[in-house]
């Protein structure tokens, strides 16, 4: 994963889209009194706290340690660990694994599926979403475009995400011995927060690109990529991204 700060407070107060458009996905796991669930990049406890209503027993883990000690604050009932996610050393303790928006900032898949299919008991399930093939394209291709008007294009980095097509994450689920039950890839276009909604996206989320700028350059960098968004993405003082999410069902086989 990408070395990310992760601030807590902008999280809550910016991108609660995150965990509200993660309910949904709560559905597809359709958790059981008294199942063990483990909740994959829990971020602050959100989801989990909803799971946990089932009459579930949740755990949540996190690479974010500020994520975390929210998380333990918000939610003091439910267990929270900061842990790496694509390292787990679970052995077949849980019901169902979930996870919402993680698994796009995780760069050793195989050993993040191997982790959760070795975490779960025969049978147990794993239901995530996260970015697919073709999210935050615009964003994205802004980026590139405004790191190259400013000569920066060869220190820029814009291609951290995994963003997987239908294929190519089926493979790596049957690879691991899961059965894939349902994949959905899908377009969710999300309105961001206030007209500085753009800014505080890239900011939080893009801030990998930009490793090798100093603040000044990467300052340019986001500015002109924002204004490059505006005129398709900015609407009666709103903005929009351009989300595709990959949901998945998988079955410990």
């Amino acid at each position: 994963m990408p070395e990310i700060h992760w601030n807590s407070t902008l999280y809550n107060e910016q991108h609660r889209f995150v965990s509200d458009y993660g309910a949904d996905v709560l559905q597809w796991l359709n958790a059981k009194a008294g199942e063990n669930i483990l909740d994959v990049g829990c971020g602050t406890g959100d989801l989990a706290a909803k799971i946990q209503e089932s009459g579930a027993i949740v755990s949540g883990i996190d690479a974010s340690a500020d994520m975390i000690e929210l998380a333990k604050r918000t939610y003091p009932t439910i267990y929270f660990e900061q842990k790496d996610a694509a390292a787990l050393d679970y052995s077949r303790e849980f019901d169902a694994v979930f996870s919402n928006a993680t698994f796009h900032w995780i760069e050793n898949q195989k050993g993040l599926l191997r982790g959760i299919y070795k975490s779960l008991k025969h049978g147990g399930r794993l239901v995530a979403e996260f970015g697919g093939k073709g999210n935050v394209k615009s964003i994205v291709d802004a980026i590139d475009q405004a790191a190259k008007e400013l000569g920066l294009e060869h220190r820029v980095i814009s291609n951290f995400w995994f963003f997987p097509s239908i294929s190519h994450y089926a493979t790596l689920l049957e690879s691991t011995g899961f059965e894939a039950e349902q994949i959905w890839l899908f377009d969710r276009p999300t309105k961001l927060v206030g007209e500085d909604g753009m800014l505080n996206w890239i900011n939080q989320f893009a801030q990998h690109a930009f490793v090798n700028l100093n603040e000044k350059e990467a300052k340019a960098v986001t500015e002109l990529a924002v204004s490059i968004l505006k005129p398709n993405y900015f609407k009666n003082g709103e903005w929009t991204a351009d989300y595709r999410r990959l949901r998945i069902k998988a079955i410990k086989k």
